[in-house]
C-alpha cells in the first residue's frame, strides 16, 4: 500500500509528519492491506493560519482494488486528532464497503461479477 501525503502551505511538520502518517496508516489499516492499493492524505488548515476551533482538516482517499475510491474527511483542533478521526472513519467505511462484497457465508456476491 502506497501512502501519499499532501499538505497546504499552512501545515508544518514536513518529512517527520509524513513519516508519522505513513506509519500510523500502515498499522491502523493493516487488515485492509490486501485490498488497498494507495492512500492519499490531504492535510489543510481551514482558517489559513488563524487560530480557531476545529480548523485542521484531514481528507483521506483510499484506492481499493477493483472498487470505487472511498473518501472520508475529519476536522479537529490539532492535525494529529484530525488524522486519527479520519482513519477511524475510513476503517468503518471500508468495513461497510468491503462487507457488501461478501454474503453472510463469506462467499462473493453477484455485485462483484465482472460484466
Amino acid at each position: 500500500m502506497q501512502v501519499q501525503v499532501h499538505t497546504d502551505d499552512h501545515i508544518q511538520g514536513g518529512e517527520s509528519l509524513a513519516q508519522w502518517i505513513q506509519e500510523e496508516a500502515a498499522s491502523r489499516l493493516a487488515r485492509f492491506r490486501d485490498h488497498l492499493t494507495r492512500l492519499e492524505v490531504f492535510l489543510s488548515d481551514v482558517d489559513a493560519g488563524k487560530s480557531g476551533a476545529e480548523d485542521k482538516r484531514c481528507r483521506i482517499e483510499a484506492r481499493v482494488a477493483s472498487r470505487q475510491p472511498v473518501t472520508v474527511t475529519a476536522d479537529a483542533d490539532k492535525m494529529a486528532m484530525a488524522f486519527t478521526n479520519a482513519v477511524e472513519k475510513l476503517v468503518r467505511a471500508l468495513d461497510a464497503d468491503l462487507g457488501r462484497a461478501k454474503d453472510r457465508n463469506g462467499r462473493d456476491t453477484i455485485r462483484d461479477a465482472q460484466e
